[in-house]
């Protein structure tokens, strides 16, 4: 079944190192592995649960 909207890009988070697979993006720590944190400009957040982590301003 094709979905509407904008594609998938879940396959960007991981990574394929000495033949395993890796999670490259940042999970996270309320929902656990798999559900990853959106990165924005000044913060990362989840979609699922509203968690929210603000980068550090250098």
């Amino acid at each position: 079944m094709a979905t509407k909207g904008k594609p998938s890009h879940k396959y960007k988070k991981y990574k394929i190192e000495d033949g395993k697979l890796v999670r490259a993006g940042k999970t996270c720590p309320k929902c656990g592995p798999g559900v990853f944190l959106a990165e924005h400009k000044d913060r990362w957040h989840c979609g699922r649960c509203g968690y929210t982590e603000f980068k550090k301003k250098e």
